[in-house]
């Protein structure tokens, strides 16, 4: 007998913009408020019962070091009788939790799981290496914010140490992709994801953060903070990133942000038993690899895998979650794929430049918004997929029930 994955739930916290609202409160922290809504929202599970937490989280270099999933779990109040382990696959590691969890429920070894993720970019610290010989004089600081540090000389000489927005210039330039088609890309997410706030559709897959204040009561934040009204004209003005001439600017790039996101999944049997509802099942996870200097394509050959993989074909797909890192390599990836600029499937309550991008946690987000667009929409499948740094891509496919 074949088991399936199903996901019973699944919330997340507003994503906070870099040094927002949410960037007082620590990444263990932040982690356990998906967790503990999760835990008020299904009140008849047996949480002693759940075979593990695997959260994504990219950083790890601060308060989010010593496993973040299990120190989540802990301060959320679940059993600790309940392990924890946190993945990391730099962006795509929320995704690549779902996909974990879901692969152990199908094997049979576990059957009642939490899968997500964190990222508290704005609490990332900076750190220094050893001292490479006694008495030295010289030391180095390096941001974990994001991208590389501690740089392995042959790595550098091999693939090259491209930074996020260089890598995303190299897909404008080996791909052709033009300023006006990433600026329209980056309109059209803020326009989505500022209707889809103004529909209710984000507040259904949010839970409030209450953040303590020194004098006072608490700041309630339950709303994203990264989408902003703007228009082409705005978007225009702006500044290349990497060169002044160049098409990668902030306004078509995605944030730097704080968030963190659960998903309850179970086998048939503990659905049932615990009186869960079954949303949408996982039906496969693929990855692939690509050149690092152009990273940002992955997404193409992890669709195109995920699709051989489970037998379905990409008009088959309902709902398209694309992780929006850039505009270019989102639009590389949907020429890639064959698809228009503007298919209408894809991030139709925004993506990633409009909500941001708390790297741990964004995989666990496209899967939340892919169930519930689902949902919405009367739809079957939808595809999850989303660029990792060092040269991967990521694709979850889901299926409603």
């Amino acid at each position: 007998m074949t088991r399936q994955a199903y996901i019973c739930d699944a919330i997340r916290t507003p994503f906070g913009r870099y040094g927002g609202s949410l960037s007082s409160i620590r990444a263990d922290d932040l982690g356990a408020v998906p967790l503990r809504a999760l835990m008020e929202r299904n009140p008849s599970v047996d949480w002693a019962a759940l075979s593990d937490v695997i959260f994504g989280c990219a950083n790890q270099a601060g308060e989010d070091n010593r496993n973040v999933a299990r120190m989540s779990s802990l301060l959320a109040g679940l059993p600790e009788s309940v392990p924890g382990a946190t993945v990391n696959r730099l962006c795509g590691s929320g995704l690549d939790a779902v996909g974990t969890a879901a692969r152990a429920i199908k094997s049979g070894e576990a059957s009642l799981m939490i899968a997500g993720g964190v990222e508290s970019m704005s609490r990332a610290p900076f750190v220094m290496p050893k001292a490479e010989s006694a008495f030295a004089r010289a030391n180095a600081v390096y941001d974990t914010t994001i991208g590389w540090r501690f740089i392995n000389p042959m790595m550098k000489a091999q693939y090259g140490v491209d930074a996020m927005p260089e890598t995303a210039e190299n897909v404008a330039t080996d791909f052709n992709i033009d300023r006006v088609s990433q600026d329209r890309m980056a309109l059209a997410s803020q326009r989505n994801a500022l209707a889809a706030q103004f529909a209710g559709h984000l507040a259904r897959e949010i839970t409030p953060v209450h953040v303590r204040q020194k004098k006072g009561n608490p700041i309630v934040v339950d709303r994203d903070e990264h989408p902003r009204e703007t228009t082409a004209d705005t978007l225009a003005k702006l500044k290349g990133v990497v060169r002044p001439e160049g098409t990668v600017t902030a306004g078509n790039a995605s944030g730097v942000n704080d968030g963190a996101c659960a998903l309850l999944l179970a086998d048939e049997e503990s659905a049932g038993k615990f009186g869960l509802t079954p949303r949408a099942r996982v039906i496969g996870m693929a990855v692939a690899g690509v050149a690092p200097r152009i990273m940002g394509i992955g997404p193409a050959p992890a669709t195109q895998k995920v699709l051989a993989q489970t037998g379905l074909r990409l008009d088959q797909m309902d709902v398209i979650e694309l992780n929006e890192a850039f505009a270019a390599q989102g639009i590389a990836v949907l020429r890639l794929l064959g698809l228009a600029d503007d298919d209408a499937r894809v991030n139709a309550w925004g993506g990633a430049i409009a909500l941001g991008h708390p790297l741990g946690a964004s995989g666990a987000r496209l899967v939340t918004t892919a169930v519930n667009r689902l949902h919405t929409s009367g739809g079957r499948y939808a595809l999850a997929t989303m660029c990792i740094g060092v040269g991967q891509g990521i694709a979850v496919v889901i299926e409603r029930v």
